[in-house]
């Protein structure tokens, strides 16, 4: 069994501490919407589709919950305002288990060639190293021998960090000089990474979003690189996203889709955000598996995203 191959009690309880600020924050909103009526009728769902778009669900996600949950009182004819979280929680479980993607299973070499390569992306501040690092940790927990990359070579700041975190997890790093071609970091690590037979590569990338078409040129550069070395790299890409951002975080994703084939998301700072919704109108509206969440700042507040146990804890079972 991998490292995340269970649901574990722990981890259950790390996700229901991580996500008791949007938990009250929904909870909260709803409760005071539905304070003396008995039934759901239109006003309560009004105020319902209210409560999701403002616990930044995102409003076309949450349309599509009211439209359910319509659907279900039309059909039910009498439904309480006390059976509504349920409703509501079984509903939302059933659209994500609905948008063909399913949830991330425990990582295994498996049949996937190796190296096995992640290129990480995202906007500076998103928790990108941080993810890195948490991912490198895990991965050799699990018995993996993982190499770094830094070629977000744009920042000092950001090889500075990825050395720590190499050092934290007895990891080795490749790395250049600050302003040196990200492309050719890329290319350094992946070549190390065949000679030393490592098991798993984590390249991490500049995070800058003020020119899209340069941003794709730069990650499309770092590919095209690396498949020099290993043909099918990176077998991952890893979009990182700030949970507590709320809808900025859906307008990263479109700015990166956009720019890259992102393949897998991670969204990180949900403990410290009452903006939790983030993630089922993430998951609902990209189609791209929301593969990872960040629960904290220990080392192994890092989990693989299951739709069903974050919807009973974000909404209570």
């Amino acid at each position: 069994m991998g490292l995340f191959g269970l649901f574990s009690k722990k981890k259950k309880e790390t996700l229901d501490e991580g996500l008791q600020k949007s938990k009250e924050n929904v909870f909260g909103k709803l409760t005071r919407a539905l304070a003396g009526r008995k039934t759901v009728d239109a006003d309560v769902l009004d105020d319902l589709e209210d409560v999701l778009i403002t616990s930044d669900v995102g409003v076309d996600t949450t349309l599509k919950v009211i439209r359910r949950i319509e659907e279900r009182v039309a059909r039910d004819k009498y439904v309480t305002t006390s059976e509504l979280t349920g409703i509501l929680r079984d509903e939302i479980g059933k659209l994500l288990s609905e948008n063909n993607v399913e949830d991330a299973e425990a990582f295994s070499l498996g049949s996937n060639s190796k190296p096995y390569v992640i290129m990480v992306v995202g906007v500076n501040g998103v928790g990108k190293t941080t993810t890195i690092g948490k991912l490198a940790y895990q991965f050799k927990q699990q018995g993996y021998k993982v190499i770094l990359g830094a070629a977000d070579t744009f920042r000092a700041a950001a090889i500075e960090q990825l050395e720590i975190w190499a050092q934290r997890v007895d990891c080795p790093i490749i790395k250049q000089k600050m302003g040196s071609d990200p492309a050719s970091v890329a290319f350094d690590t992946l070549s190390a990474a065949v000679r030393q037979e490592a098991d798993v590569v984590i390249i991490d990338t500049a995070g800058r979003l003020h020119n899209k078409v340069g941003l794709m040129n730069e990650l499309t550069k770092i590919k095209k690189v690396m498949q020099k070395v290993v043909p099918d790299a990176p077998q991952e890409i890893l979009l990182v996203l700030d949970g507590s951002t709320g809808q900025n975080a859906f307008e990263q994703a479109k700015q990166f889709t956009a720019a890259t084939e992102v393949n897998a998301l991670a969204v990180t700072k949900l403990d410290g955000t009452a903006k939790g919704g983030v993630v089922i109108g993430i998951s609902d509206q990209f189609h791209i598996p929301v593969k990872y969440i960040g629960l904290g700042e220990g080392i192994e507040d890092l989990q693989l995203f299951r739709k069903k146990e974050f919807v009973n804890s974000l909404f209570g079972e």
